[in-house]
């Protein structure tokens, strides 16, 4: 019984000395928790920086969804991309929708298992965060791969 106290104890001591060492350092315990979440999901899951300089964008996340009925299953990629320059974004919005998620699709290795990709281009008012305006755009992920 003393072993898995041992154990734990020795577990928490190395747990608190490397939050301590990286408090300091916000960058990298983003970097450590972006490369677990790359490793649990698969390289290329979070948006590149790319994708981010197209548009300009202030934020990007990503969500992926299933959904299994008897017969079938059908995943869809969620990029989601915020604040981005509205000169950027022009007057042919789904150009560049369409530009983003080939380049998702290209760089995430899972991609395969999806059947579509939803980008939405979100804009908040920086007066009041609660008004937004959204555009959403939709493709089929085979139609996005090169071969």
């Amino acid at each position: 019984m003393q072993r898995p106290k041992l154990s734990l104890l020795i577990c928490s001591v190395v747990l608190i000395a490397t939050i301590s060492s990286c408090s300091c350092n916000p960058e990298k315990i983003a970097s450590l928790a972006l490369r677990g979440m790359e490793t649990m999901m698969g390289d290329g899951f979070m948006p590149s920086d790319e994708i981010r300089h197209l548009g300009e964008f202030q934020h990007v996340s990503v969500n992926l969804s299933k959904s299994t009925t008897e017969d079938s299953e059908s995943g869809t990629i969620f990029l989601k991309l915020q604040d981005g320059d509205p000169l950027l974004l022009g007057n042919q919005p789904e150009i560049l929708a369409r530009k983003c998620a080939e380049i998702y699709v290209r760089d995430f290795e899972n991609s395969s298992d999806y059947q579509q990709i939803t980008v939405q281009f979100i804009q908040t008012d920086p007066q009041n965060p609660d008004n937004f305006a959204m555009q959403e755009y939709e493709f089929q992920v085979e139609d996005l791969t090169t071969t």
